[in-house]
């Protein structure tokens, strides 16, 4: 049993060390690439990554090894290698796929699918490969989120012509089967899970939505419940929350603005301009900065979160859409959040396996010991 402790210890440690760099993926859908963006200098970083036709869905797997990205019109689903920048696998999926997520364990990634009848895919990690028959839902399928338990997959649905109502879909893991169906409104977009897994925000747009205010809705994700709605601007489109669940960020394509929600009030405590047809959003996992493709200005917004003011303007591909989480994971440590001896237990592993704190900061891509203590604090949660 100690020896397994051990092994534990070190799986929850070891990333590898050409996937260490905290970089944003950026689909460019009217290019048919991935532009990368180091987030510590806010550089794209080497040549786009070309990948299917019209590239919109974006998301990392928690071992940083990995992205996966939704081509719509190629019908397919590019893994990206992170260590070598380039596309390892193309994956056929079925019509129209428009968000991705990765289960919390890494293990498989669902595919939303944008077409008549709506479906969700999945596919098996490990071997690239989709399996079972598509899930269907009750509309057009577009954002996908799992709970951080695995347990529960929430998919937006939308119903972009004629009467009818969106709204998200609830996907029972364990069967791969719809156990509760949520009506919202007529068009729903983004989507994203607490990290209590308590709640699930969805960005939601009025039947004629063009120019009409709409809203976030906040679903109870024990009763399936709406509890609360949350006006943004309009058009909302991402949705992503913190790594503390304190925040939400709402990107809203009609309005080019940033709603920054106060998770515990529901409260809209800043909007932010950010550029022309704002799109995907996508939180750092240290908090301290949000991401935006902005899809008609060709760029990338960075807003620093002390502040909620854009602090730098990237330059990216043509219509840059990036919907989903395209920002890779924090690494995770050997403790357990909110434990008392999360951080000890964590600095002993790091220790013992590189042979010393600094080696330790420097294999898993922190430029000083100071960077990785404040990483494992930040992730014990004190």
């Amino acid at each position: 049993m100690k020896n397994l402790g051990l092994a534990l210890i070190f799986a929850c440690v070891v990333v590898p060390a050409s996937t260490l760099a905290q970089n944003a993926y950026i689909t460019n859908s009217g290019a048919n690439t991935v532009s990368v963006i180091a987030t510590a200098t806010n550089m794209v970083v080497g040549s786009p990554i070309p990948v299917g036709l019209a590239p919109l869905g974006v998301a990392v797997t928690p071992d940083r090894r990995k992205v996966f990205v939704a081509n719509h019109a190629s019908n397919t689903v590019s893994v990206i290698d992170t260590a070598t920048s380039a596309v390892s696998a193309t994956i056929s999926v079925g019509a129209s796929p428009f968000g991705v997520a990765i289960t919390p364990d890494g293990t498989k990634a669902y595919v939303a699918h944008d077409s008549t009848p709506g479906a969700v895919s999945v596919i098996d990690i490990a071997t690239n490969m989709v399996v079972g028959s598509q899930i269907p839902v009750s509309a057009p399928a577009v954002g996908v989120a799992v709970a951080p338990d695995g347990s529960n997959i929430y998919v937006t649905t939308a119903i972009r012509a004629g009467r009818g109502i969106g709204g998200v879909s609830v996907i029972e893991a364990a069967t791969n089967t719809v156990i509760a169906t949520i009506l919202l409104d007529r068009v729903n977009d983004g989507v994203a899970v607490t990290p209590d897994g308590r709640k699930v925000y969805a960005a939601a747009s009025p039947s004629g939505h063009i120019g009409r205010p709409a809203n976030l809705s906040v679903v109870d994700a024990a009763t399936n419940a709406v509890i609360a709605t949350v006006p943004v601007g309009f058009s909302p489109f991402g949705v992503a929350v913190t790594a503390d669940g304190s925040k939400v960020y709402v990107a809203s394509s009609g309005s080019n603005t940033v709603s920054v929600i106060d998770a515990a009030t529901n409260a809209v405590i800043a909007t932010v301009p950010v550029g022309l047809g704002a799109a995907g959003v996508a939180v750092t996992p240290d908090g301290s900065k949000v991401y935006v493709a902005n899809e008609r200005s060709n760029t990338v917004s960075v807003i620093g979160t002390a502040t909620n003011t854009v602090s730098a303007t990237i330059p990216v591909g043509i219509a840059p859409v990036a919907f989903g989480v395209f920002i890779q994971p924090a690494p995770k440590f050997a403790g357990v959040p909110g434990s008392k001896n999360c951080h000890g237990k964590s600095v002993s592993a790091l220790a013992t396996k590189f042979g010393s704190l600094d080696a330790a900061a420097a294999v898993l891509g922190f430029s000083d010991v100071q960077g990785l203590q404040d990483a494992i604090r930040a992730f014990c949660g004190g």
